[in-house]
């Protein structure tokens, strides 16, 4: 059991490390998350399951990652954890372009660099703008994606990260080979070899496996025969079984053998990759795999033999098209029956901030934002409004007719503010009492604008609702610069105070200012302030 600075320091040890082994990280992922909850850390279980995701994703569960998700970037926007929203982007990005949607894997790829702040690790400054590189490459925006491999080169030296500088080129030539572009690939591939030599780094299978892919794509085939001999070697060292790695490799290496003119070593190595792909059901292998028989045949003349593998390659294929489509299908539906769920929360979310009565918003609502604009607006302004004599008009018209009056009056004071300010809010307190907010306004000029909201509602034509009965409003203004604690209570208590000045200054008017004697205006009628 890890306490809550270790396990802190072993989530951030899984989050920047490049993991290529997804199922042990998965329940490596899963322990920390139950060991989060027993220690209640809501955020660290939020890092725990994000990893989840990750390493589901990797490992070829990408509609249950998507499904994910979601939950999870929307508790790290409503935490306001900046650096946790930057990695559900990141995720988010790698999902699309297993959909094959360039254009939103690039948005969440644009997403997770412009979130990143102080608080991200010199891996995500570093690894976050590669990941940006290969969704540009991806959308085919070559010479930008060039630009940001550039930028993280760079951030590896400014880090001193040479090791993370092997996978950031890795990516880059790999990008570069997807392309078509050959030549800059074994350009990047060179700078890469150099690194690794001047490191001593040894060069894993993955990264020889893209250095054999250059190779193989510049016909240079005896460097990429000797280069997938050394991949696969150097594979078979590790206790790692990844189920598409080895079938890849021995793929690459009968393609090397092939161009060599070595077809029997070429059929060898097809034969034991073939194998895997039947055993392990790689069926997006398979289809590889035909594919080179049927240009080994070509290659040894053997035409009609090419022929019936190359109808093999065709049939694999659309049955791997159709598989994609349905896995495609089962990732969108994912996606879509989340943000189905993740409207109807915000919906409902919204509605328990709403007034039932009035659709204004309600004291909840108030209390969430309220603070925030105490601390960040000096020039904030409120408004504490009452209804005068609402007593009468439930006891002489009925409480239904108290009800239309709220809802107009709702509708009035909504109106009346959004024409001076539309960033201010109307809340109804309870009863029939509302606050007004209006951010950026002194006193001076919000004690006018709130007059004029006044003899707005005074005017209003109530015959058809109270049958002649008045209706007016008193107001109380408080304005932060005036307010004796910079807090909510202390803003309502100044402008309560200055409602209960109005209240008994004789009602329809309003005050504002400091209350005490000589020091509160008030506002009614075309009277200046007392």
């Amino acid at each position: 059991m890890l306490d809550t600075e270790r396990l802190d320091a072993a989530l951030l040890e899984l989050e920047d490390e490049i993991h290529w082994d997804a199922v042990p990280m998965l329940e490596l992922a899963e322990r920390y998350e139950r060991q989060a909850r027993l220690l209640g850390d809501d955020m660290l279980v939020a890092r725990a399951r994000l990893s989840q995701a990750n390493m589901r994703m990797r490992s070829g569960d990408v509609a249950e990652a998507a499904q994910r998700i979601w939950h999870i970037h929307q508790w790290a926007v409503d935490h306001d954890a900046r650096r946790l929203t930057a990695r559900t982007h990141l995720i988010w990005s790698a999902i699309h372009r297993h959909l094959g949607d360039a254009a939103q894997s690039l948005e969440h790829a644009v997403l997770s660099v412009e979130l990143l702040d102080d608080t991200a690790t010199p891996h995500m400054q570093i690894w976050h703008r590669a990941k940006l590189a290969d969704a540009l490459a991806f959308a085919g925006s070559f010479e930008t994606a060039r630009d940001r491999f550039d930028q993280a080169e760079r951030l590896t030296t400014d880090f001193n990260r040479p090791f993370l500088r092997l996978y950031v080129l890795n990516n880059y030539a790999y990008s570069e080979h997807a392309a078509g572009n050959y030549e800059h690939a074994e350009r990047v591939a060179q700078r890469l070899r150099v690194l690794a030599a001047t490191h001593s780094f040894e060069l894993d299978a993955t990264v020889l496996d893209t250095i054999g892919a250059i190779e193989l794509g510049n016909g240079h085939y005896a460097a990429a025969e000797q280069t997938m001999l050394q991949c696969i070697e150097k594979y078979s060292q590790i206790r790692r079984d990844d189920a598409d790695a080895m079938p890849e490799y021995l793929l690459n290496l009968a393609r090397a053998q092939r161009g060599l003119g070595a077809y029997e070593r070429a059929q060898r190595s097809l034969d034991e990759s073939r194998e895997l792909c039947a055993d392990r059901e790689l069926g997006h292998f398979l289809v590889q795999v035909h594919q080179e028989q049927a240009e080994l045949h070509a290659a040894r003349g053997e035409f009609a033999e090419a022929y019936e593998a190359h109808k093999a390659f065709f049939e694999a294929y659309v049955g791997l098209r159709s598989r994609q489509r349905e896995a495609q299908a089962r990732t969108r539906q994912a996606l879509f029956e989340t943000a189905e769920a993740r409207q109807e929360a915000e919906r409902f979310r919204e509605q328990a901030r709403r007034d039932p009565l009035t659709g204004l918003h309600n004291r909840r609502f108030i209390d969430e934002q309220l603070p925030r604009l105490i601390g960040t607006d000096p020039d904030l302004t409120v408004a504490l409004v009452d209804l005068d004599h609402f007593k009468r008009i439930n006891d002489q018209l009925s409480h239904d007719v108290g009800d239309q009056v709220l809802v107009q009056v709702a509708k009035l004071l909504e109106t009346e503010l959004a024409a001076v300010s539309p960033d201010g809010f109307v809340a109804r307190m309870g009863g029939e009492e509302f606050l007004m907010v209006l951010p950026g306004c002194p006193t001076a000029r919000a004690g006018r604008e709130f007059d004029r909201i006044r003899r707005a509602v005074g005017a209003y034509d109530w015959a058809g609702i109270t049958r002649g009965l008045p209706v007016t409003i008193s107001i109380g203004v408080a304005c932060v610069s005036e307010s004796e604690k910079l807090t909510q209570p202390g803003l309502l208590s100044t402008a309560d105070r200055n409602l209960y000045a109005a209240k008994h200054g004789g009602r329809d008017r309003v005050v504002c200012g400091l209350p005490g004697a000589d020091r509160a205006p008030s506002y009614r009628d075309h009277a200046s302030a007392a």
